[in-house]
Protein backbone atom coordinates (compact mmCIF):
# COMPACT_ATOMS: atom_id res chain seq x y z
CA UNK A 1 0.00 0.00 0.00
CA UNK A 2 1.15 3.69 -0.42
CA UNK A 3 0.47 6.70 1.38
CA UNK A 4 -0.15 10.65 -0.02
CA UNK A 5 -0.97 12.84 2.50
CA UNK A 6 -0.35 16.38 1.56
CA UNK A 7 -2.54 19.09 3.28
CA UNK A 8 -4.39 21.98 1.26
CA UNK A 9 -3.09 25.52 1.70
CA UNK A 10 -4.40 28.63 1.27
CA UNK A 11 -8.63 28.19 1.49
CA UNK A 12 -9.89 32.13 1.07
CA UNK A 13 -12.93 33.19 -0.40
CA UNK A 14 -13.69 35.53 -3.60
CA UNK A 15 -16.36 38.08 -3.42
CA UNK A 16 -17.69 37.12 -6.27
CA UNK A 17 -18.00 34.15 -9.23
CA UNK A 18 -14.85 34.67 -11.31
CA UNK A 19 -15.91 34.65 -15.36
CA UNK A 20 -14.24 34.00 -18.89
CA UNK A 21 -12.50 31.74 -20.20
CA UNK A 22 -11.69 27.98 -18.03
CA UNK A 23 -10.09 25.74 -20.82
CA UNK A 24 -8.25 23.31 -19.20
CA UNK A 25 -9.63 24.14 -15.56
CA UNK A 26 -11.60 21.27 -14.14
CA UNK A 27 -15.06 21.65 -13.21
CA UNK A 28 -17.09 19.94 -10.13
CA UNK A 29 -20.36 18.71 -9.70
CA UNK A 30 -21.55 16.96 -6.84
CA UNK A 31 -24.61 14.58 -7.15
CA UNK A 32 -26.73 14.98 -4.05
CA UNK A 33 -27.74 17.28 -1.55
CA UNK A 34 -28.36 16.04 1.64
CA UNK A 35 -26.09 16.61 5.34
CA UNK A 36 -22.99 15.00 3.81
CA UNK A 37 -23.74 16.30 0.07
CA UNK A 38 -24.16 19.47 1.16
CA UNK A 39 -20.57 19.53 3.60
CA UNK A 40 -19.18 18.41 0.56
CA UNK A 41 -20.25 20.79 -1.56
CA UNK A 42 -18.96 23.67 0.53
CA UNK A 43 -15.82 21.91 1.22
CA UNK A 44 -15.15 21.52 -3.18
CA UNK A 45 -16.60 25.16 -3.22
CA UNK A 46 -13.54 26.68 -1.18
CA UNK A 47 -11.30 25.31 -3.08
CA UNK A 48 -12.34 25.91 -6.54
CA UNK A 49 -12.10 29.41 -5.48
CA UNK A 50 -8.63 29.03 -4.12
CA UNK A 51 -6.90 26.93 -6.75
CA UNK A 52 -6.40 28.11 -10.26
CA UNK A 53 -6.44 24.76 -11.65
CA UNK A 54 -10.49 24.21 -10.55
CA UNK A 55 -13.31 26.42 -12.37
CA UNK A 56 -14.91 28.54 -9.92
CA UNK A 57 -18.50 27.14 -10.01
CA UNK A 58 -19.45 23.77 -8.14
CA UNK A 59 -22.60 22.54 -9.23
CA UNK A 60 -24.86 20.74 -6.94
CA UNK A 61 -27.70 18.06 -8.06
CA UNK A 62 -31.04 18.56 -5.78
CA UNK A 63 -33.87 16.55 -5.67
CA UNK A 64 -36.29 18.87 -6.14
CA UNK A 65 -38.98 19.05 -2.91
CA UNK A 66 -41.43 21.94 -2.06
CA UNK A 67 -40.93 23.33 1.28
CA UNK A 68 -43.42 23.90 4.02
CA UNK A 69 -43.61 27.82 2.90
CA UNK A 70 -43.95 26.18 -0.59
CA UNK A 71 -40.59 27.25 -2.42
CA UNK A 72 -38.34 25.07 -4.07
CA UNK A 73 -35.67 23.82 -2.19
CA UNK A 74 -33.29 24.70 -5.05
CA UNK A 75 -34.44 28.09 -5.24
CA UNK A 76 -33.95 29.03 -1.40
CA UNK A 77 -30.33 27.55 -1.81
CA UNK A 78 -29.86 29.47 -4.78
CA UNK A 79 -31.00 32.25 -3.11
CA UNK A 80 -29.40 32.37 0.23
CA UNK A 81 -26.51 29.88 -0.29
CA UNK A 82 -27.93 27.52 2.74
CA UNK A 83 -29.23 23.95 2.51
CA UNK A 84 -32.54 24.69 4.64
CA UNK A 85 -33.79 21.29 5.01
CA UNK A 86 -30.42 19.48 5.21
CA UNK A 87 -27.71 21.57 6.38
CA UNK A 88 -29.73 24.47 8.06
CA UNK A 89 -27.54 27.85 9.32
CA UNK A 90 -24.42 26.73 7.16
CA UNK A 91 -23.18 29.21 4.01
CA UNK A 92 -22.18 26.62 1.10
CA UNK A 93 -20.46 29.27 -0.75
CA UNK A 94 -21.13 32.05 -3.26
CA UNK A 95 -20.07 29.73 -5.82
CA UNK A 96 -22.70 27.06 -5.45
CA UNK A 97 -25.23 26.32 -7.88
CA UNK A 98 -28.37 24.28 -6.76
CA UNK A 99 -29.45 22.48 -9.81
CA UNK A 100 -32.66 19.91 -10.07
CA UNK A 101 -31.70 18.64 -13.98
CA UNK A 102 -28.96 15.66 -13.08
CA UNK A 103 -28.23 15.78 -16.66
CA UNK A 104 -27.47 19.73 -16.41
CA UNK A 105 -25.51 19.00 -13.27
CA UNK A 106 -22.86 17.21 -14.81
CA UNK A 107 -23.03 18.51 -18.32
CA UNK A 108 -18.94 19.37 -18.97
CA UNK A 109 -17.46 18.41 -15.21
CA UNK A 110 -14.43 16.27 -15.06
CA UNK A 111 -14.91 15.68 -11.42
CA UNK A 112 -17.90 13.81 -9.82
CA UNK A 113 -18.55 13.50 -6.22
CA UNK A 114 -21.58 11.36 -5.58
CA UNK A 115 -22.73 11.77 -2.49
CA UNK A 116 -26.43 10.23 -2.58
CA UNK A 117 -28.26 7.54 -0.40
CA UNK A 118 -26.72 3.80 -1.78
CA UNK A 119 -29.82 2.39 -2.97
CA UNK A 120 -30.13 4.98 -5.57
CA UNK A 121 -26.58 4.74 -6.88
CA UNK A 122 -27.52 2.28 -10.10
CA UNK A 123 -30.53 4.40 -11.09
CA UNK A 124 -28.43 7.67 -11.21
CA UNK A 125 -25.78 6.01 -13.14
CA UNK A 126 -28.18 4.50 -15.84
CA UNK A 127 -29.71 7.68 -16.13
CA UNK A 128 -25.95 9.22 -16.80
CA UNK A 129 -25.05 7.00 -19.04
CA UNK A 130 -23.60 8.68 -22.27
CA UNK A 131 -24.06 12.06 -20.65
CA UNK A 132 -20.70 12.44 -18.97
CA UNK A 133 -17.46 13.65 -19.81
CA UNK A 134 -15.28 11.06 -21.17
CA UNK A 135 -12.27 11.64 -19.38
CA UNK A 136 -13.82 12.88 -16.12
CA UNK A 137 -12.86 11.22 -12.96
CA UNK A 138 -15.25 10.21 -10.35
CA UNK A 139 -15.34 10.24 -6.53
CA UNK A 140 -17.66 8.01 -4.08
CA UNK A 141 -18.63 9.68 -0.72
CA UNK A 142 -21.12 6.81 -0.35
CA UNK A 143 -21.45 3.91 2.19
CA UNK A 144 -22.94 0.82 1.03
CA UNK A 145 -22.90 -1.84 -1.56
CA UNK A 146 -24.77 -4.06 -4.03
CA UNK A 147 -25.28 -7.22 -3.75
CA UNK A 148 -25.62 -8.60 -7.25
CA UNK A 149 -26.79 -12.80 -8.09
CA UNK A 150 -23.13 -13.24 -8.38
CA UNK A 151 -22.14 -11.89 -5.64
CA UNK A 152 -21.74 -8.25 -3.74
CA UNK A 153 -20.59 -5.45 -5.69
CA UNK A 154 -18.95 -2.15 -4.53
CA UNK A 155 -20.23 1.30 -5.47
CA UNK A 156 -17.17 2.47 -6.93
CA UNK A 157 -16.86 -0.60 -9.10
CA UNK A 158 -20.53 -0.24 -9.72
CA UNK A 159 -20.21 3.68 -11.07
CA UNK A 160 -17.19 2.86 -13.14
CA UNK A 161 -18.98 -0.01 -15.08
CA UNK A 162 -22.12 2.16 -16.17
CA UNK A 163 -20.12 5.22 -16.87
CA UNK A 164 -16.63 3.76 -17.87
CA UNK A 165 -14.68 6.48 -15.74
CA UNK A 166 -11.90 5.69 -12.89
CA UNK A 167 -13.63 6.26 -9.38
CA UNK A 168 -11.81 6.66 -6.22
CA UNK A 169 -13.46 6.83 -2.36
CA UNK A 170 -13.61 9.31 -0.05
CA UNK A 171 -14.13 7.59 3.79
CA UNK A 172 -13.74 8.84 7.09
CA UNK A 173 -14.20 9.89 11.07
CA UNK A 174 -16.08 13.39 9.87
CA UNK A 175 -19.76 13.73 11.22
CA UNK A 176 -21.39 15.67 9.03
CA UNK A 177 -22.27 18.62 10.83
CA UNK A 178 -19.40 18.88 12.97
CA UNK A 179 -17.36 19.67 9.25
CA UNK A 180 -20.19 21.84 8.48
CA UNK A 181 -18.82 23.74 11.83
CA UNK A 182 -14.99 23.33 10.21
CA UNK A 183 -14.07 21.54 13.24
CA UNK A 184 -10.70 19.51 13.15
CA UNK A 185 -11.34 16.27 11.62
CA UNK A 186 -9.57 14.46 8.49
CA UNK A 187 -10.56 11.74 6.15
CA UNK A 188 -8.73 8.94 3.76
CA UNK A 189 -9.36 8.79 -0.25
CA UNK A 190 -9.23 5.25 -1.44
CA UNK A 191 -7.69 5.20 -4.89
CA UNK A 192 -6.84 2.54 -8.20
CA UNK A 193 -3.14 3.59 -9.44
CA UNK A 194 -2.97 6.99 -10.65
CA UNK A 195 -1.18 8.79 -8.08
CA UNK A 196 -2.18 12.51 -10.21
CA UNK A 197 -6.15 11.52 -9.39
CA UNK A 198 -5.24 10.71 -5.85
CA UNK A 199 -3.76 14.25 -5.88
CA UNK A 200 -6.68 15.93 -7.63
CA UNK A 201 -9.02 14.40 -5.33
CA UNK A 202 -6.50 15.80 -2.22
CA UNK A 203 -6.65 19.05 -3.82
CA UNK A 204 -10.53 19.71 -4.27
CA UNK A 205 -11.55 18.50 -0.45
CA UNK A 206 -8.45 19.20 1.78
CA UNK A 207 -8.78 22.35 4.07
CA UNK A 208 -7.12 23.46 6.68
CA UNK A 209 -9.55 21.94 9.46
CA UNK A 210 -10.21 18.69 7.28
CA UNK A 211 -7.17 16.91 6.46
CA UNK A 212 -7.03 14.24 3.29
CA UNK A 213 -4.91 11.34 2.59
CA UNK A 214 -4.60 9.25 0.20
CA UNK A 215 -3.82 5.72 0.01
CA UNK A 216 -3.55 2.87 -2.94
CA UNK A 217 -6.77 0.86 -1.56
CA UNK A 218 -10.08 1.49 -2.58
CA UNK A 219 -12.12 -1.62 -1.20
CA UNK A 220 -10.36 -1.47 1.83
CA UNK A 221 -11.47 2.07 2.34
CA UNK A 222 -15.09 1.75 0.82
CA UNK A 223 -15.86 -1.45 3.16
CA UNK A 224 -14.59 0.37 6.10
CA UNK A 225 -16.92 3.18 5.56
CA UNK A 226 -19.81 1.01 4.48
CA UNK A 227 -19.09 -1.82 7.22
CA UNK A 228 -19.04 0.10 10.29
CA UNK A 229 -22.33 1.51 9.76
CA UNK A 230 -23.85 -2.02 10.67
CA UNK A 231 -21.14 -2.06 13.89
CA UNK A 232 -22.81 1.44 14.85
CA UNK A 233 -26.27 -0.34 14.93
CA UNK A 234 -24.54 -2.70 17.09
CA UNK A 235 -23.33 0.11 19.77
CA UNK A 236 -26.58 1.55 19.67
CA UNK A 237 -28.55 -1.43 20.72
CA UNK A 238 -25.99 -1.46 23.44
CA UNK A 239 -26.61 2.37 24.69
CA UNK A 240 -30.39 1.57 24.01
CA UNK A 241 -30.26 -1.28 26.66
CA UNK A 242 -27.95 0.78 29.02
CA UNK A 243 -25.13 -1.44 29.02
CA UNK A 244 -22.57 0.50 29.64
CA UNK A 245 -19.03 1.72 28.08
CA UNK A 246 -17.19 -1.63 28.76
CA UNK A 247 -20.27 -3.62 26.74
CA UNK A 248 -19.94 -0.72 24.02
CA UNK A 249 -16.00 -1.51 23.92
CA UNK A 250 -16.46 -5.26 23.63
CA UNK A 251 -18.54 -4.94 20.49
CA UNK A 252 -16.69 -2.45 18.91
CA UNK A 253 -13.94 -4.39 19.11
CA UNK A 254 -15.77 -7.40 17.93
CA UNK A 255 -17.20 -5.60 15.54
CA UNK A 256 -13.48 -4.01 13.80
CA UNK A 257 -12.82 -7.95 13.61
CA UNK A 258 -15.35 -8.92 11.42
CA UNK A 259 -15.15 -5.91 9.53
CA UNK A 260 -11.17 -6.84 8.77
CA UNK A 261 -12.07 -10.21 8.62
CA UNK A 262 -14.94 -9.64 5.88
CA UNK A 263 -12.96 -7.26 3.77
CA UNK A 264 -10.18 -9.63 3.13
CA UNK A 265 -12.12 -12.39 3.06
CA UNK A 266 -14.14 -10.74 -0.56
CA UNK A 267 -11.01 -8.64 -1.42
CA UNK A 268 -7.23 -10.42 -0.25
CA UNK A 269 -5.57 -7.03 -1.41
CA UNK A 270 -6.97 -5.18 1.24
CA UNK A 271 -4.59 -3.67 3.10
CA UNK A 272 -4.46 -3.91 7.50
CA UNK A 273 -2.72 -0.75 7.43
CA UNK A 274 -5.74 0.54 5.59
CA UNK A 275 -8.20 0.27 9.14
CA UNK A 276 -5.58 2.20 11.27
CA UNK A 277 -6.35 5.34 8.51
CA UNK A 278 -9.12 7.69 9.57
CA UNK A 279 -11.48 5.98 7.43
CA UNK A 280 -11.09 2.82 9.89
CA UNK A 281 -10.73 2.47 13.31
CA UNK A 282 -11.30 6.19 13.79
CA UNK A 283 -15.01 6.21 11.55
CA UNK A 284 -15.82 3.51 13.85
CA UNK A 285 -15.28 4.90 16.77
CA UNK A 286 -17.00 8.35 16.32
CA UNK A 287 -19.91 6.23 14.12
CA UNK A 288 -20.83 4.12 17.27
CA UNK A 289 -20.42 7.40 19.27
CA UNK A 290 -21.88 9.99 17.58
CA UNK A 291 -24.06 8.61 14.24
CA UNK A 292 -27.46 8.59 13.06
CA UNK A 293 -27.05 4.68 13.12
CA UNK A 294 -26.58 4.39 16.82
CA UNK A 295 -28.92 7.29 17.00
CA UNK A 296 -31.75 5.27 16.05
CA UNK A 297 -30.42 1.60 16.71
CA UNK A 298 -30.70 2.92 20.14
CA UNK A 299 -34.29 4.22 20.00
CA UNK A 300 -34.97 0.83 18.70
CA UNK A 301 -33.46 -0.67 21.75
CA UNK A 302 -35.30 1.37 24.17
CA UNK A 303 -38.81 0.45 22.69
CA UNK A 304 -37.79 -3.19 22.66
CA UNK A 305 -37.74 -3.83 18.88
CA UNK A 306 -41.56 -2.59 18.74
CA UNK A 307 -41.19 0.37 16.97
CA UNK A 308 -39.80 0.21 13.17
CA UNK A 309 -36.73 1.34 11.90
CA UNK A 310 -38.84 3.29 9.13
CA UNK A 311 -40.97 4.92 11.60
CA UNK A 312 -37.67 5.87 13.74
CA UNK A 313 -36.05 6.92 11.08
CA UNK A 314 -38.49 8.93 9.66
CA UNK A 315 -39.32 10.73 13.54
CA UNK A 316 -35.44 11.34 14.06
CA UNK A 317 -33.60 12.13 11.39
CA UNK A 318 -35.38 14.55 9.25
CA UNK A 319 -35.74 13.52 6.00
CA UNK A 320 -32.04 11.84 5.98
CA UNK A 321 -31.69 8.02 5.50
CA UNK A 322 -30.30 5.27 7.32
CA UNK A 323 -27.97 3.05 6.17
CA UNK A 324 -26.83 0.37 8.41
CA UNK A 325 -29.86 -1.38 8.49
CA UNK A 326 -30.03 -1.62 5.22
CA UNK A 327 -25.96 -2.20 4.74
CA UNK A 328 -26.66 -5.32 7.76
CA UNK A 329 -29.10 -6.66 4.84
CA UNK A 330 -26.76 -6.70 2.32
CA UNK A 331 -23.86 -8.10 3.79
CA UNK A 332 -26.47 -10.81 5.54
CA UNK A 333 -27.13 -11.81 1.93
CA UNK A 334 -23.44 -12.30 1.38
CA UNK A 335 -23.02 -14.29 4.60
CA UNK A 336 -25.88 -16.69 3.63
CA UNK A 337 -25.08 -16.95 0.30
CA UNK A 338 -21.20 -18.57 1.40
CA UNK A 339 -22.21 -19.53 4.17
CA UNK A 340 -20.16 -17.52 6.50
CA UNK A 341 -22.92 -16.77 8.78
CA UNK A 342 -20.97 -18.27 11.48
CA UNK A 343 -17.42 -16.46 10.74
CA UNK A 344 -19.14 -13.58 11.17
CA UNK A 345 -21.77 -13.94 14.10
CA UNK A 346 -22.16 -9.85 15.21
CA UNK A 347 -23.04 -9.30 11.57
CA UNK A 348 -25.62 -11.82 11.60
CA UNK A 349 -26.40 -10.36 14.59
CA UNK A 350 -27.31 -7.08 14.19
CA UNK A 351 -29.32 -7.94 11.18
CA UNK A 352 -31.54 -10.51 12.63
CA UNK A 353 -32.71 -8.10 15.29
CA UNK A 354 -33.22 -4.92 12.34
CA UNK A 355 -35.58 -7.39 10.90
CA UNK A 356 -37.42 -8.28 14.44
CA UNK A 357 -35.99 -11.87 14.50
CA UNK A 358 -34.38 -11.35 17.60
CA UNK A 359 -34.67 -8.93 20.75
CA UNK A 360 -32.33 -6.21 20.85
CA UNK A 361 -30.94 -8.30 24.00
CA UNK A 362 -29.06 -10.30 22.12
CA UNK A 363 -26.47 -7.87 20.70
CA UNK A 364 -24.64 -9.35 23.52
CA UNK A 365 -25.02 -13.10 23.10
CA UNK A 366 -24.56 -13.60 19.45
CA UNK A 367 -22.22 -16.31 19.87
CA UNK A 368 -24.03 -19.26 21.89
CA UNK A 369 -21.84 -21.70 20.33
CA UNK A 370 -18.53 -20.07 21.71
CA UNK A 371 -19.88 -19.00 25.06
CA UNK A 372 -21.16 -22.63 25.51
CA UNK A 373 -17.74 -24.07 24.84
CA UNK A 374 -16.07 -21.77 27.35
CA UNK A 375 -19.11 -22.62 29.94
CA UNK A 376 -17.85 -26.53 29.69
CA UNK A 377 -13.74 -25.71 29.54
CA UNK A 378 -13.28 -22.33 31.46
CA UNK A 379 -9.68 -23.04 29.87
CA UNK A 380 -10.51 -22.27 26.40
CA UNK A 381 -10.30 -18.79 25.07
CA UNK A 382 -13.57 -16.68 23.32
CA UNK A 383 -12.34 -15.53 20.14
CA UNK A 384 -14.79 -13.29 18.48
Amino acid sequence: MTTWAPFAIGHGYHSDVRAGENTGKERIAVIGSGNWGSVAAKLVATNALSHENIHDEVRMWVFEETLANGEKLTQVINKNKINVKYLPNVNLGVNVVADPNLENTVKDATMLVFCTPHQFVESICKQLQGKVNPNAKAISLIKGMEVKPDGPVMLSKLITKHLGIDCSVLMGANIANEVAMEQFSEATVGYKADTSIAKSWVQAFATPYFHVAAIKDVEGVELCGTLKNVVAIAAGFVDGLGMGNNTKAAIMRIGLKEMIGFSKLLFPTVSDATFFESCGVADLITTCFGGRNRKVAEAYARNGGKRSFDELEAELLGGQKLQGVLTAGEVFQVLKARNWEKKFPLFATVHKIAIGHLPPSTIVDYDNESAQKLHRNPSVGVIG
